[in-house]
């Protein structure tokens, strides 16, 4: 299951493994303390199970993963940055394009304005006045016109002000050789090796320095180090062996219970 509601409709029985891909703290405390003894939860990122609350019961976590092989397209680098997120508050786009124009580099926006009030009001008082004939907003863009975005970036920008649980959109750059600037937020420095596969920083100055030297960073060891930790397979090979280690425990949960 991996709704943030799930506890709202659990099945009456049967051994039952919960992803909790939001941030803990979204869930009622109560959800993330089973009373059941066949229902285990998990979370998607080392960064996030540290952040469990006192009484939680957690297996190991379960990292995301990424389909690589459909992310690869060769082909030249070209000099842009790009975002790739909701349009939000939190997301800290306005960031990203004060960093991009600070570095004098181009930046694309691809994301979708979701119409909440705060969202609307957030695109058109901080991102859409920012912009400019070198700081474009595309809107949503589908899996072919994200790939060619991802494989021609200089690197990908995550200006991200939230504790983010995990990032596919970062895993997917490294696939396509891209390195990731962002924020040093949740699980961000659990995807990016600083220096190697990006680089993680603090401030919108060190924001725009990243961005310059992403291109110093090689395209294959981002490739490479998305193929050893992020692919699909691994993650689907730890989810099998997480339903086969329940289904010979039984309701034996100490055995699979991992501490914050």
């Amino acid at each position: 299951m991996h709704g943030i509601d799930f506890d709202a409709y659990l099945p009456d029985d049967g051994p039952t493994l919960v992803s909790l891909h939001l941030p803990l703290d979204w869930y009622p405390a109560e959800a993330l303390r089973p009373a059941r003894d066949d229902l285990w939860l998990h979370a998607v990122s080392a960064a996030q199970h540290k952040t469990a609350p006192p009484g939680a019961r957690l297996a190991a976590p379960i990292p995301n993963g990424v389909d690589i092989e459909a992310l690869n397209l060769l082909q030249p680098k070209r000099d842009f940055a790009l975002v790739l997120s909701r349009v939000c508050p939190e997301k800290g786009i306005h960031l990203a394009l004060d960093a991009a124009k600070q570095a004098g580099v181009q930046l694309v926006i691809g994301g979708k304005v979701y119409p909440y009030e705060t969202h609307t009001r957030y695109f058109h008082d901080e991102v859409q006045s920012r912009l400019d004939g070198r700081r474009r907003f595309l809107g949503p863009l589908g899996f072919t016109a994200k790939r060619r975005f991802l494989n021609a970036a200089r690197c990908l920008v995550v200006p991200s002000l939230a504790a983010e649980t995990s990032s596919l959109v970062a895993m997917e750059a490294l696939a396509c050789g891209t390195p990731v600037v962002a924020f040093p937020n949740g699980a961000l420095p659990d995807v990016i090796e600083h220096g190697r596969t990006g680089f993680l920083v603090n401030t919108v100055d060190e924001m725009a320095q990243a961005i310059l030297a992403a291109s110093s960073l090689d395209a294959e060891t981002c490739r490479a180090e998305a193929r050893r930790r992020f692919s699909l397979e691994r993650m689907i090979s730890s989810y099998m062996d997480a339903y086969q280690a329940l289904a010979e425990l039984g309701t034996d949960r100490r055995r699979f219970v991992a501490a914050p």
